[in-house]
């Protein structure tokens, strides 16, 4: 049961997920290309022909492209309709849905291995629960049921409204239409929010123009494309470890 959230300066915290709340440690290139052999495997045992290094080449080459696409676009595409995308231009038959989903249940168990909970995620959402927030997640990601399985991985499912990840809101990060659908869980205005979140082109940002407040955590994004992104979009906030985020919430710095 949520306390009385009527006192708080931001009575809705919205939470980006990876390397956010929970953490990768792996190389990214080296899991990717282990996940899309597993997944090509996968496809293979469901009886299509499909050439064991090419197939993953040419996966990876599609992925990239709508990479592309939804960067400059921030429409979402996900990731079962870039493996569809990827079977057709290999003139595969039409895969059922039970196969397309256990081709990507496989694929992404090979990363969900290299997740994480960040050591002062779950204190931190538990002070913030007590204090009387209502929390959401709010993750640009592809796949749905991958970041529902991150989620659980990390025990934490409990302390949040919502989990809403761009492959269901069909909108990334800075669009302000996944925030609008954020909120509007809660039926919340954008000044009673804050988005807590390490990329500064789609938290930050995002938050920014949506008028919510930012706080930008870097503990895992401390690099220079992010750095340079602040000049931009300035944060609200600045923190290294989210045990430093209840404080940080309850002193806001006065406008």
């Amino acid at each position: 049961m949520h306390g009385n959230t009527g006192n708080l300066r931001f009575p809705y915290v919205l939470f980006d997920l990876g390397s956010t709340l929970i953490y990768f440690d792996s190389d990214w290139s080296a899991v990717m290309a282990e996940s899309l052999r597993a997944a090509t495997q996968s496809l293979r045992s469901a009886g299509f022909d499909l050439d064991e290094r090419a197939f993953p080449e040419a996966y990876y080459a599609l992925i990239q492209e709508y990479y592309q696409k939804r960067s400059d676009e921030f429409v979402e595409y996900t990731s079962e309709h870039v493996m569809r995308e990827a079977l057709r231009a290999h003139s595969a038959p039409e895969p059922s849905d039970d196969q397309l989903r256990q081709a990507l249940k496989v694929m992404y168990g090979v990363s969900q291995a290299h997740w994480h909970v960040e050591e002062d995620t779950i204190p931190m959402l538990q002070t913030l629960r007590d204090r009387g927030h209502r929390l959401g997640i709010v993750s640009n990601a592809s796949d749905d049921a991958d970041v529902q399985t991150l989620v659980d991985n990390a025990g934490i499912r409990g302390y949040f409204d919502f989990i809403l990840t761009s492959a269901v809101a069909g909108f990334r990060k800075p669009s302000p239409k996944i925030f609008e659908q954020a909120l509007g869980f809660w039926n919340a205005k954008p000044e009673q929010a804050v988005m807590v979140g390490d990329t500064v082109s789609a938290d930050i940002a995002g938050a920014n123009r949506m008028g919510i407040a930012s706080v930008w955590i870097r503990r895992r994004a401390d690099v220079p494309e992010n750095r340079s992104d602040t000049l931009r979009y300035p944060p609200g906030a600045v923190i290294d470890a989210l045990s430093e985020l209840p404080d940080l919430l309850e002193n806001w710095p006065a406008a």
